[in-house]
């Protein structure tokens, strides 16, 4: 079965517009946040190659763990204890130690330094609920596939394109003729006399007066 992803105008836009501010201030968050971890922990005893490796273990085990969520959901499984627990520890890690780099300079200098991290999981966080969304609506796409609204049909021969053509014209009032439906589709008389009088008796409910095409 072939499924059809149905979006409404301007949505990829949304997306994807949505997806660049994330990666955007995602990018620049986590570079502070990891200047500032490197400060703090190379004045604490993890200086040089230790030191500058060190945020490693710290945002990629928010990552990590995010990922292993992204893929319960996924999936629609329940996430791992361990996983939660994983992610809450990497996001205080984070923010203690971008506090601790300006708590040196008061409570103000603390907070301005914390908000790289917050920002860094934050935006993190936006992306896996828009790589969620998408996956859920993937998944009733697939589970109801004639859901939401249907797209127009296309003509598949000469006498479907005239009945469509007569119908559109008939509800602009002014119907094209019998004769106009075998000229504009190459239809023999007979065919699209019998067009003509299907769609105008469907349309008030009793056939018309029976209409010939001359020779």
């Amino acid at each position: 079965m072939t499924v059809i992803t149905r979006t409404r105008p301007g949505d990829w836009l949304t997306r994807w517009t949505a997806v660049a501010a994330v990666l955007a201030v995602a990018a620049v968050a986590g570079w502070v946040s990891y200047l500032h971890c490197v400060a703090v922990v190379s004045v604490n005893g993890e200086p040089g190659t230790v030191g500058r490796l060190y945020p490693v273990l710290i945002d990629g085990l928010i990552v990590a763990a995010s990922m292993v969520l992204l893929d319960a959901a996924y999936h629609e499984e329940t996430a791992p204890r361990l996983a939660w627990w994983l992610l809450a520890a990497g996001i205080g890690a984070t923010v203690a130690v971008n506090v601790l780099s300006g708590v040196a300079h008061g409570p103000l200098g603390a907070i301005v330094a914390a908000w790289p991290a917050g920002a860094f999981v934050g935006c993190y966080e936006l992306l896996m609920m828009l790589v969620r969304a998408s996956a859920r609506r993937a998944r009733a796409e697939a589970a109801n596939p004639q859901a939401g609204p249907p797209w127009p049909q296309v003509p598949n021969s000469a006498e479907a394109a005239a009945e469509a053509s007569l119908r559109a014209t008939l509800a602009a009032g002014n119907p094209l003729t019998a004769r106009a439906l075998a000229v504009n589709f190459g239809l023999a008389r007979k065919t699209a006399t019998e067009v003509h009088r299907r769609v105008l008796a469907a349309s008030n409910g009793h056939a018309p007066p029976g209409e010939t095409i001359d020779a």
